[in-house]
């Protein structure tokens, strides 16, 4: 194994073990800004040695292996630096190109879920409902969360042991609705417990909605022209 592959492997480690230790402040007992200068000053001792190794060679192959690593060197530091824009700018694009797929900003303000509008001018969102991932309609109109039958029977309730009690206004008209808890709601980040909903009775709603009981827990819900910006 040629000394650069060494050097290149002690650069490829190191900087995956402090992409990786995102949690914690210390890796290998050593504290995080003093292992990335290790893992930067490993190499180039190497790089060196190599250099003076190589120095009974010729002078032109010496220079383009040195250019070689430097090149290498500054793309893994540069990807290491900007980790987290490289991160922000891969979810930013998934949640354009996938419906319902929702972008997290942190801020110091608190975590801010970005929807996408669709086609049909309204907001999806992938919503976690006691452990199941259900696609709902954001709906603003709606007083509260509401399940259709089907999602209702994936989240673990069951439809035929409710009480169809309430009367509700859906798509398809006038239907009943049992009132029933949710033990949690998430979304991304955004995490709601005990949340109050309905389940529509069956054929009567065709999408899930995501209504006020657990929007108006929200610190804020600002629409854009094609964005929905929920703050927790």
């Amino acid at each position: 194994m040629s000394r650069f592959t060494v050097a290149l492997a002690i650069l490829g480690i190191g900087l995956a073990l402090l992409l990786l230790n995102q949690g914690n402040d210390r890796i290998l007992g050593v504290a995080n800004d003093d292992f990335g200068r290790l893992v930067y000053l490993a190499p180039l001792a190497v790089l060196i040695g190599a250099g003076i190794w190589a120095g009974r060679r010729a002078v032109g192959e010496s220079l383009r292996h040195l250019l070689i690593w430097l090149v290498i060197i500054l793309a893994l530091a540069t990807a290491y630096v900007y980790r987290r824009e490289a991160s922000d700018v891969g979810n930013r694009l998934l949640a354009g190109l996938i419906p319902g797929h929702a972008f997290v900003v942190t801020s110091e303000g608190g975590d801010e879920v970005i929807l996408h509008k669709l086609m049909s001018g309204h907001f999806e969102a992938d919503v976690s409902v006691n452990g199941q991932t259900i696609r709902m309609l954001v709906d603003t109109g709606a007083s509260m969360l509401t399940l259709s039958r089907e999602d209702a029977a994936r989240v673990g309730l069951i439809p035929e042991n409710l009480n169809y009690s309430m009367t509700v206004m859906t798509a398809n008209g006038r239907a009943r609705a049992a009132p029933v808890e949710l033990r949690e709601v998430a979304i991304g980040p955004i995490v709601r417990r005990n949340v109050n909903a309905m389940v529509a009775e069956d054929g009567k709603l065709d999408q899930s909605l995501l209504g006020m009981s657990f929007l108006e827990t929200l610190g804020s819900m600002q629409m854009q022209t094609d964005e929905l910006r929920l703050r927790d």
